[in-house]
């Protein structure tokens, strides 16, 4: 892994770098290069690509400056893979690809961050007042009516049912899943164009998972690897038999890392992601931030055996170094900023999940976005 590097100051160095940087690639050699693989690069000419205060859209528990972040640096990187360059994030390009069409997104809260990522992207190119956006519980709706497009959440953070399915009230200190049944969540998922999936952060409650017995109300403790891998053949084997793949794209995003362990990036003292304003420099030694690389593995093993066609959008190295871009003790909790006194204890208050916008997510998207635009037809 290359070290961080940044921009020099120079205008004309600074200029060039970011000209080469962008520019565009044959679809097949982008289709060929692992954009998971990369560096973040301090940009502050073309990052960030939209402003906090400009999307309508955002909720409180995003808008980090909004809610009091002081440093801003956090908007202004950018990710930059070895062998290729991510293709300029195009919103109008995007939204003639979803004229007439619906994009869904489909999993837990992080999915809902990537979400409104998506729609501040794309409200860029949108004239005022021409788009309207409904948050809903399971399902929130973004439509852009010149295009007639929409983009949606629909919350499912196991894919399959489970006891934590209400987006208002799911916080469950014993959550149970039912592993094979996810037609009750699928119903909502037949017609969209293009489908965007996600689970990670619910399975790591703890080590084993509550799964209900075929045709019983008693469950069993099983490993977390084991259960998530009966819940993503449940759903591999949804889109397999439920899904038109001439019609339909499928995308499977992967874990979004937590930064909660200070000591993860040797600041021992630290508390959690809180104060952090610069990504992980030191990218000598692989990063060890508790993700569950397990999931990852079972993920990919399950999509080769089934057979689906569902394109993996690997996030998780790229977001373990950027500890700064969460949105810390600039959030909401229960629905209300968090106070002062609140904010003055971030060992107990900060929340290093979800992340700012703009920040990280946009990169995701970024990602997302060359996956469609390399994988779909040029029309």
């Amino acid at each position: 892994w290359p070290p961080l590097l940044q921009l020099q100051t120079d205008q004309e160095n600074q200029s060039t770098t970011i000209l080469e940087s962008q520019s565009q690639h044959p679809k097949n050699e982008l289709a060929a290069c692992d954009l998971s693989q990369g560096k973040w690069v301090f940009d502050n000419v073309t990052r960030p690509l939209y402003k906090e205060q400009e999307c309508t859209f955002l909720t409180a528990q995003v808008t980090c400056i909004r809610n009091g972040r002081e440093d801003t640096l956090y908007q202004n990187w950018r990710w930059q893979p070895n062998h290729c360059s991510l293709p300029t994030f195009e919103a109008r390009k995007l939204l003639e690809k979803l004229r007439g069409k619906k994009m869904l997104f489909v999993g837990d809260s992080v999915n809902r961050n990537q979400w409104e990522s998506l729609i501040c992207l794309l409200q860029t190119t949108v004239q005022p007042g021409k788009a309207t956006w409904k948050m809903g519980a399971p399902l929130s709706v973004y439509f852009v009516q010149e295009y007639n497009a929409t983009v949606e959440f629909y919350w499912a953070p196991f894919l399959v049912e489970s006891n934590s399915d209400d987006p208002r009230n799911h916080s469950i200190s014993q959550r149970i899943i039912n592993p094979h049944s996810i037609s009750k969540h699928g119903i909502h998922w037949k017609d969209a164009d293009f489908l965007v999936f996600n689970s990670y952060i619910w399975w790591m409650n703890g080590r084993n998972i509550k799964v209900l017995r075929s045709g019983s109300p008693e469950y069993d403790e099983i490993e977390r690897p084991i259960a998530y891998e009966r819940v993503l053949t449940t759903w591999a084997n949804w889109l397999k038999h439920n899904i038109n793949h001439s019609r339909t794209s499928a995308f499977f995003i992967t874990m979004s890392p937590v930064h909660q362990q200070s000591s993860n990036w040797n600041k021992p003292e630290g508390a959690a992601c809180a104060s952090e304003t610069d990504p992980i420099s030191n990218t000598s030694t692989p990063l060890d931030m508790g993700t569950d690389r397990r999931l990852l593995k079972i993920t990919k093993n399950v999509i080769k055996t089934t057979g689906v066609a569902v394109g993996l959008v690997d996030i998780t190295t790229l977001s373990e170094y950027r500890k700064d871009g969460h949105t810390s003790v600039y959030t909401i909790r229960q629905g209300k900023l968090l106070t002062p006194e609140q904010k003055a204890d971030p060992a107990t208050y900060a929340d290093c999940l979800h992340w700012c916008l703009p920040g990280v997510p946009d990169t995701w998207n970024e990602l997302l976005y060359a996956h469609i635009i390399s994988s779909s037809s040029s029309s």
